[in-house]
């Protein structure tokens, strides 16, 4: 199994005392330190990349981790630590800004909504940022609409998913017949085959709304860290980004 690289020993252990800290402080942490939708009057810049630390519960935090070492380990080896935490950063970063201009257009649709229902746009974000939204809003416009501009502006983001999603791409690229064991599956399946459908489950779920692993999942934050993922990977095998610019 080899010994745990540097920088994922770095981050397990930031995740696990920022998981130990919301358990004692939970509320006010998920305050200051989970992503917000940008016009919430929680939202502070820094949680684009505080969020990554931030998990909502021990299963949560365990398969992140895990994922984390046994997809991270093999690509911190081969690239050195320097290139793998910018990687691991710069994918969750993409995963946090994906996910939020998915929000802001599904809060766009939810006050057109109820702005073609005859409301005034100031009112709606009024009501919305004091945390006052009314029922009746169900009955005036679309309720679909209007359910989920509401989840959306109360919901925050948490957890290093982005980031590990951006790190199985990159994993399924630089070793793509590498045999999965998984739990759920009673043969062992190729990183090539089973890493683009897990993306493409997601992709499924974000658009279509239903999830077959469960509620509270931000799907397109997945999709926004496989995303960049990809485009990282590409850029540096076209353009030999590999050699000579990390490990000074």
């Amino acid at each position: 199994m080899g010994r745990l690289t540097d920088g994922i020993k770095h981050l397990l252990i930031i995740n696990i005392l920022f998981f130990v800290a919301t358990s004692l402080y939970g509320d006010r942490l998920f305050d200051w330190f989970a992503l917000w939708y940008p016009q919430n009057p929680h939202f502070a810049w820094w949680q684009i990349g505080t969020h990554m630390f931030m998990h909502g519960g021990f299963m949560h935090i365990f398969f992140n981790m895990y994922a984390l070492w046994a997809f991270g380990s093999p690509l911190e080896r081969m690239w050195g630590t320097r290139k793998f935490l910018f990687f691991y950063f710069s994918a969750g970063l993409g995963a946090a800004f994906i996910h939020t201009g998915v929000n802001l257009y599904t809060v766009h649709q939810g006050v057109e909504a109820l702005v073609n229902a005859g409301l005034a746009e100031s009112d709606v974000l009024q009501l919305l940022m004091s945390g006052e939204a009314p029922r009746a809003w169900l009955e005036l416009a679309d309720p679909g609409k209007v359910q989920k501009m509401a989840d959306t502006f109360y919901s925050p983001a948490v957890g290093a998913s982005g980031a590990i999603y951006g790190i199985l791409v990159a994993f399924g690229m630089s070793f793509p017949n590498s045999e999965l064991f998984l739990i759920f599956l009673p043969v062992p399946i190729k990183a090539k085959y089973f890493i683009p459908v897990l993306i493409g489950l997601d992709l499924f779920s974000g658009v279509t709304g239903y999830s077959i692993f469960g509620a509270g999942i931000a799907h397109f934050a997945h999709v926004g860290g496989a995303l960049f993922g990809f485009l990282m990977m590409w850029y540096w095998k076209r353009n030999q980004f590999n050699n000579n610019r990390w490990d000074l």
